[in-house]
């Protein structure tokens, strides 16, 4: 009868872990999928001809994917709305792209010492501005950006308001977009990893307590100083990169295309609007308020129309999903196995 009941208990443990398994195993081959598309993307300038256009859609989205993904690791898991990441993309942005036009190093291979540089930047800031909580924090974080502005604007050496641009790369006008597509495909893969690595990781867990109640997190023996500083500049990290590479793609950099409040609007729109403190609603986010506003804009112009009809179609869905679309499917149960990542 032991061997039996002993029987009887694999096979309910088989039975109990088989569906775990098979939705593991389907999200690997969906991911598996996916990457397969997004690294064939681009051959399709080779058959159909006509894709830039398509192509820079593309990049466009994984740049707000990666900053997104990275600012949620502050803004979402540990729950310090930061207005200041603007800085680390313009840090990056000059970094990369002085190093290229005064020592001619190419932003391909200078773009994750950037994103290290401005992650060294956030540890540092994070230092000063983390002993605040709250609104204080928020406006600590505009000021940063107001004063680095103030700073690159009167800096001679990268240019001062006029900036500086950068050269083009050396590739026909149809391919010249092929490096940065992967490229920045490749961040936005990194900041996704990183995100969920954090998210399931004690660091993740601690960030989420400090959302949750710092107090309570501190007297639980959190180092709660150590874990907000370190998560502001592990969020700095890929901004940083993002802006290295969206600075050369751009081929000029100026303080007014990187030190502006509605770059850090945007992504804390794209992580609300997607599900805060998620790993995929920053993905879902970022891709859906790109693709609504190029949607707008390509139908009403660069209009108020244009703001407005996007600003309405986005309350809405906050409205039916107040958790994010992510978040809310998830509370209710209805959420695809495929974005179920935590």
């Amino acid at each position: 009868m032991s061997e039996i009941a002993v029987t009887t208990k694999k096979n309910q443990a088989k039975t109990e872990y088989k569906p775990e398994h098979s939705t593991s195993r389907g999200k690997k081959i969906f991911l598996v999928i996916l990457l397969l598309i997004l690294l064939s993307f681009p051959l399709m300038q080779f058959v159909a001809g006509g894709m830039n256009y398509w192509l820079h859609m593309a990049l466009f989205i994984f740049m707000y994917i990666a900053m997104a993904s990275s600012w949620n690791i502050i803004g979402g898991y540990a729950g310090y709305t930061s207005l200041g990441h603007p800085v680390f993309f313009a840090v990056g942005g000059y970094f990369t792209g002085t190093l290229l036009v005064y020592f001619d190093v190419s932003p391909f291979l200078s773009a994750p010492i950037a994103g290290l540089v401005s992650m060294a930047l956030g540890l540092l800031v994070g230092l000063i501005s983390l002993r605040t909580r709250g609104p204080a924090f928020i406006i600590s974080t505009i000021a940063l950006v107001m004063l680095v502005r103030i700073i690159f604007d009167n800096w001679d050496y990268i240019g001062g308001t006029n900036g500086i641009s950068t050269p083009l790369i050396e590739l026909p006008l149809e391919l010249a977009k092929f490096p940065f597509y992967y490229y920045m495909l490749l961040i936005a893969i990194a900041a996704v990893y990183v995100s969920y690595r954090i998210r399931h990781s004690k660091f993740g867990l601690g960030l989420r307590a400090i959302s949750q109640d710092e107090t309570k997190a501190e007297v639980a023996g959190i180092p709660t100083s150590q874990y907000k500083i370190l998560a502001f500049g592990i969020s700095g990290l890929f901004v940083g990169m993002a802006g290295g590479l969206w600075g050369y793609y751009l081929t000029y950099l100026k303080p007014d295309i990187f030190l502006l409040i509605i770059i850090a609007a945007k992504l804390v729109l794209m992580t609300v609007l997607g599900g805060k403190g998620t790993v995929a609603g920053p993905i879902v986010g970022a891709a859906l308020f790109i693709l609504v506003n190029e949607f707008f804009v390509s139908n009403f112009g660069t209009t108020e129309l244009n703001i407005a009809a996007t600003g309405l179609l986005l309350a809405l869905v906050l409205i039916f999903f107040p958790k994010g679309i992510v978040g809310t499917l998830k509370e209710k149960g209805k959420l695809p196995a495929i974005l179920d990542w935590d």
